[in-house]
């Protein structure tokens, strides 16, 4: 987001975050008014993002979603000799400073999402966990 108006709304979310942890009600009203600035920037992803989030947050009074794990390539799959990781327990059972930490780092990425490749990524995969999240 180039926008200061976006940007001061995003790092007053991430002040309320560490002072006072995820309180839904206070970062969906933030996050309504920082949607019209993704539009206004033409980034789809991020506004997808964005309402997925707030929407997440009205509907679960939390933030249930995991940081998203690196995507491996199949010639990194490949050379790995230990095997896969059972799936992560339910996003429910994440303790309060795990949500806290996933929320703060998605409102970073969404701070330069459009300069930076990796953190374009993580948007895009914190998109496909609301969406998975959704149809359970």
């Amino acid at each position: 987001m180039k926008n200061q108006e976006a940007l001061a709304i995003i790092d007053k979310m991430k002040k309320e975050i560490s002072k006072s942890g995820i309180v839904a009600e206070k970062l969906v009203v933030n996050l309504k008014k920082l949607r019209p600035f993704a539009i206004e920037e033409e980034d789809p992803s991020l506004t997808k993002v964005i309402r997925l989030t707030y929407e997440h947050l009205e509907e679960k009074g939390s933030f249930n979603i995991p940081i998203p794990e690196e995507v491996v390539n199949e010639e990194e799959e490949e050379l790995e000799e230990t095997p896969v990781e059972e799936e992560k327990a339910p996003a429910e059972e994440m303790d309060d400073a795990a949500k806290c930490e996933s929320l703060d780092y998605l409102l970073s990425i969404m701070i330069n999402c459009d300069e930076n490749e990796l953190n374009r990524e993580d948007l895009i995969g914190y998109r496909n966990l609301m969406m998975e999240y959704q149809e359970l």
